[in-house]
């Protein structure tokens, strides 16, 4: 009898019987409900007075936006409720030069912790100072947002409307114009140095503050 070459293995290793593991359902369940529920929320459109409400200040916010439109607002509808033109014309010049204090004074420092001021120094010339609130400091987006598009929209608006005027050939509308472009306009530009102002000093500081920090041998261990 002829045996055959491969012998059969008779010592079979048996297999393990291998429980699975439950299935966290109630856990899945939640965290899709979760995820359900925050992509609904972040889909569903919010209102602007919802939006407004996020502001850290939302009275100097409020403030802000009602002094920056109300000028415009009496310059184009302030006829219609009322015939005496001069009437219209003071009401938007207390306005302006109130949006114009408000804005200098109070809303820049506390919308996006900016300020400035002019002075005369020793040789009785105008210097301008600006001044910045800590790099640290929590600056809002919805008030940063804010204050910085209708800084730079408000004299469009103007400028547009000064359009129209010489169009129409309405030269005492022009100077009331001119006026809200000079004051608005003056906000602007020293918003726009103040901002850059204050970056520049605060990479300024950082720079400084590493360039010590490597030169100090022992500031690793303070």
């Amino acid at each position: 009898m002829i045996q055959p070459d491969v012998q059969q293995n008779n010592n079979f290793t048996p297999l393990q019987h291998v429980t699975p593991e439950p299935i966290a359902t109630g856990n899945l369940a939640n965290q899709n409900q979760q995820q359900s529920q925050s992509t609904t929320a972040a889909s569903i459109p919010r209102t602007l007075y919802q939006r407004l409400s996020e502001s850290s200040h939302p009275m100097a916010l409020l403030a802000y936006l009602i002094f920056r439109i109300a000028p415009l607002l009496i310059y184009l509808f302030g006829l219609l409720f009322t015939s005496n033109y001069i009437l219209n014309f003071i009401v938007v010049i207390l306005l302006l030069s109130a949006d114009f204090w408000n804005v200098k004074n109070i809303s820049g420092r506390l919308l996006v912790g900016l300020r400035w001021w002019n002075e005369s120094n020793e040789l009785g010339q105008q210097v301008w100072v600006f001044e910045t609130a800590d790099p640290n400091r929590y600056i809002n987006p919805i008030d940063s947002k804010c204050f910085w598009l209708f800084i730079y929209l408000s004299p469009v608006c103007w400028i547009i409307l000064g359009i129209f005027a010489i169009l129409k050939f309405q030269f005492l509308s022009l100077i009331l114009v001119g006026v809200a472009l000079a004051l608005n306009m003056t906000n602007g530009m020293a918003y726009n140095k103040c901002d850059k102002f204050g970056k520049a000093n605060t990479i300024a500081s950082s720079v400084m503050g590493s360039v010590a920090g490597r030169l100090n041998p022992f500031a690793r261990f303070f």
